[in-house]
């Protein structure tokens, strides 16, 4: 019998997923709308958008407002949605190659102006709906479909990116450490401005195989092993830093900016008309 909260957020009919078995997005979805559940969101006024990917199929099976968008394009949808409708919760769902190179623009320039919307990135190393070509978040070094004798580029730090590009709240986890994913959506969601997660996900169709890691069990075993807790990160150790990194709560949301200058813009107007009868 499913939990209460999967049954209340979850398209059940829809169900089973597409994904691969082994694959890290339905641990991760299922944290996901725990973290809807934990915030009380009413899934009436929750938009779920999507661009193209493997994570990208999420808005199928989860019962709320739902966008699937064009690749690349999911947060300049979503920020189309928010200024219209700033009532709603809205959270993005991407892809590595989603949100790091085909959206990359959209990334940093949604992480500047600081819309209040959460973004979450479910990394999996690689491009795994078309076979397991590279990304840029691809590590240095490992065996893609187009890099067979190794990634030669680096890989970005996308927490660092955001968080220098101006998104108010940024945190990592891992699908090993599921209930971090779940915390750290809910205090996204409760955040007032722009949230980034990334989530490190395992994909044993395509990066795993390739990469010779082993079975779904053993990816997870890996991510655990190789995860460093920020709080315990001396910057000497080579692994996934997890944790939250940063939090700025004085920052001003861009739609409470945007309703002065549409104010200011009214004001001048009523002064032009004012100046012109009288």
């Amino acid at each position: 019998m499913p939990e209460a909260f999967l049954e209340k957020y979850l398209r059940v009919e829809n169900l089973p997923t597409i994904w691969c078995s082994g694959c890290g997005l339905g641990t991760d979805m299922r944290s996901i709308v725990k973290a809807f559940e934990q915030c009380e969101l009413d899934a009436d006024k929750t938009v779920l958008v999507s661009g193209i990917g493997c994570s990208s199929r999420m808005p199928s099976y989860v019962d709320t407002n739902c966008v699937h968008t064009t690749h690349g394009r999911a947060l300049a949808f979503a920020t189309g949605i928010k200024l219209a409708r700033p009532d709603l919760t809205v959270v993005v769902v991407m892809g590595d190659g989603d949100a790091s190179a085909i959206g990359g623009n959209h990334l940093i320039h949604a992480c500047r102006r600081n819309l209040d919307m959460t973004a979450i990135v479910l990394n999996n190393s690689n491009y795994g709906m078309t076979s397991g070509q590279y990304s840029p978040l691809t590590p240095h070094g490992s065996i893609g479909t187009t890099a067979p004798y190794g990634n030669a580029e680096q890989s970005f730090d996308l927490c660092k990116l955001a968080q220098a590009c101006g998104a108010t709240y940024v945190a990592r986890s891992t699908t090993f450490h599921f209930e971090m994913i779940t915390k750290q959506v809910v205090k996204a969601i409760k955040h007032k401005g722009f949230s980034f997660i990334e989530v490190i996900s395992q994909c044993p169709t395509y990066f795993g195989r390739f990469n010779l890691i082993g079975t779904p069990a053993d990816m997870l075993i890996d991510q655990k092993e190789h995860s460093i807790r920020i709080e315990r990160d001396d910057g000497t150790q080579q692994g996934i830093v997890i944790g939250e990194f940063h939090e700025d709560t004085e920052l001003p949301e861009y739609c409470e900016v945007y309703d002065g200058v549409i104010a200011k813009a009214k004001e001048a107007k009523a002064a032009k008309e004012a100046a012109k009868a009288g």
